[in-house]
């Protein structure tokens, strides 16, 4: 379920009002005045969820979903499991982000004052002008909140912190020691689109972040929230400026990224590895404990333990350096190129 903290349940939602707003169909024999009351992952799915399989590879699993009902392509339609209501749509994951805005919405600060009457500061905590603390956030003793920085609803930091100016931390719980500098983004929404019914939708962002003591995060750096699981960032690594941590990142212990390090969605990076400037990482990859990788290299496949890559797209570091060897003899040799 989503954290409580940071989203407002709005109620359960019959079968087929869902049917309604995502233009679905009910399998035959589907109660439609049957309610749900959450939506979920297809792993993770509750009884009386609602959830959703958009990969025909993962058929097999929705004959051990606990969800109560699930948006299925319509040739699909036969596999869902006795007890599972099927909605049947050409756009099963649009379906499903169109019943999350339906059933869930971020909860905003109400409050009109800089310190919502409702936060909780604990002792020595030092507000700086301009800054906001909204409805039920928990501020730890001796934290520092710069000028400008603005802590959103729900959210909990611990002690000894220090939150840049113009900071933004929102969805988020954030633990001792943490600094977080100027201009950083902790909490938005991370990059989700897929196909509605009257084109491209975002898809409802659902999770949260998880700081964990001793962190450090650079000016400008974004952190996005889970899609639905967490993001979370291990005790003592240190992120530089500029970095883009995407949804559902599970980042270890003691790794370092250097300015402009770019990890996409998914990705799952063990403790101790290291970030060169400007590397980047594409979806669903896993990075081993203490890899490292080279400053602008590419990274399109999994990453051993403890092997350095460079290059793009990324490879083991002496193979790249062999072939950029190979590559730069070549390009000199008189009649091939430039050295002719």
């Amino acid at each position: 379920m989503p954290d409580p903290r940071f989203f407002e349940d709005l109620g359960p939602t019959s079968l087929s009002r869902l049917a309604e707003l995502t233009g679905a169909e009910l399998a035959p024999g589907v109660d439609g005045a049957r309610d749900v009351t959450a939506v979920s992952t297809l792993d993770r799915a509750p009884p009386g969820s609602v959830t959703f399989l958009s990969d025909p590879r993962r058929v097999a699993e929705i004959a051990s979903t606990k969800a109560s009902a699930v948006f299925l392509h319509p040739s699909l339609a036969g596999s869902a499991r006795s007890g599972c209501a099927a909605l049947l749509t050409k756009s099963p994951q649009g379906a499903y982000a169109l019943a999350a805005q339906a059933m869930y919405r971020p909860i905003r600060n109400r409050s009109a004052a800089l310190l919502a009457p409702s936060a909780k500061l604990e002792a020595d905590v030092l507000i700086e002008p301009g800054a906001v603390i909204a409805d039920g956030a928990h501020i730890g003793a001796r934290t520092v909140i710069g000028a400008g920085a603005v802590i959103g609803p729900g959210v909990k930091i611990g002690r000894d912190c220090e939150i840049g100016a113009r900071a933004v931390v929102g969805f988020a719980l954030v633990g001792d020691r943490v600094r977080i500098y100027a201009g950083a983004v902790i909490g938005e929404a991370g990059f989700g689109a897929t196909v509605g019914p009257a084109g491209l939708i975002d898809i409802p962002q659902l999770g949260r972040v998880v700081i964990q003591d001793g962190v450090t995060i650079g000016a400008g750096a974004c952190v996005d929230r889970g899609a639905y699981d967490d993001t979370i960032i291990g005790e003592n690594t240190k992120i530089d400026n500029m970095v883009q941590i995407a949804h559902n990142v599970r980042i270890g212990r003691n790794c370092v990224m250097a300015a402009h390090t770019g990890i996409s969605g998914s990705v799952t990076i063990g403790d101790g590895a290291q970030f060169g400037g400007r590397a980047g990482v594409a979806d669903h990859l896993i990075i081993g404990e203490g890899a490292r990788v080279a400053a602008a290299a590419g990274v399109m496949r999994d990453v051993p333990a403890g092997e350095t890559w460079g290059g793009f797209p990324a490879r083991p570091l002496k193979k790249w350096m062999r072939e950029v060897a190979w590559l730069s003899r070549m390009a000199t040799r008189r009649g091939d190129g430039a050295g002719a």
